[in-house]
């Protein structure tokens, strides 16, 4: 499974770049709007795209289909790394039905349902982004969304990649490695957390101090 980062923070993505962790990156108008200040966010865009040799998604803010299509054109122009998001309404499926008919790669956000990403995926979607969190923040099973996918994208042989979003811990990232999500997009602090385990720090410890017993350098 890809892990993409979910932040708009160059820092964050320049380190996880540099540790071979992740394939990309994740951005909104919320993660932008955390980091941007006073610059323009395009700005913070195109710095991402060079910080990371992978797909960064990048949104759109309008909500009809025209106007998506110009801004998903104009970030696109930015960068060959961009993925442009468009948001799974009837305008966003017309939006990313033209971008990929341009070329341009989609990644369909904002998906809550299996019917919306099997919609998408006819639009000609390159990911569809399943919000599992959010799911789970309202008493649903998040996780489940992502195996109906998995089945329906499997049993037609769609070449949608599932990028499961909204991960918001471990477990998350465990269950969509199970379930066969092509991707999976989680903020820093989860990424980090995958790589903590209590008998990787005690083993550690005990090598060390078993080293030192021996009095010698290396």
């Amino acid at each position: 499974m890809k892990i993409f980062l979910d932040t708009a923070d160059v820092d964050e993505i320049r380190r996880a770049a540099d540790a071979g962790l992740i394939d990309g990156v994740t951005t909104n108008p919320s993660l932008l709007a955390k980091v941007a200040g006073d610059r323009d966010p395009k700005e913070i865009i195109l710095e991402i795209c060079e910080a990371v040799d992978g797909p960064v998604s990048a949104e759109v803010v309008a909500l009809d289909a025209d106007t998506m299509v110009s801004e998903g054109k104009r970030l696109a122009g930015l960068h060959d790394n961009i993925v442009v998001k468009v948001p799974l309404t009837e305008d966003g499926l017309r939006a990313c039905r033209r971008l990929r008919s341009d070329g341009v790669r989609v990644n369909v956000t904002l998906c809550f349902s299996v019917t919306q990403a099997h919609l998408a995926a006819k639009a000609g979607a390159t990911y569809i982004s399943p919000f599992v969190g959010r799911i789970d923040d309202i008493s649903g099973d998040g996780m489940d969304l992502i195996v109906q996918i998995r089945q329906v994208y499997d049993n037609y042989s769609i070449e949608t990649e599932i990028l499961a979003a909204s991960l918001r811990h471990p477990q998350h990232v465990v269950q969509a490695l199970l379930m066969g999500a092509d991707c999976g997009t989680l903020p820093a602090k989860v990424l980090y957390q995958l790589l903590k385990h209590p008998l990787t720090d005690l083993g550690l410890e005990q090598f060390l101090a078993d080293w030192r017993s021996l009095g010698a350098d290396l």
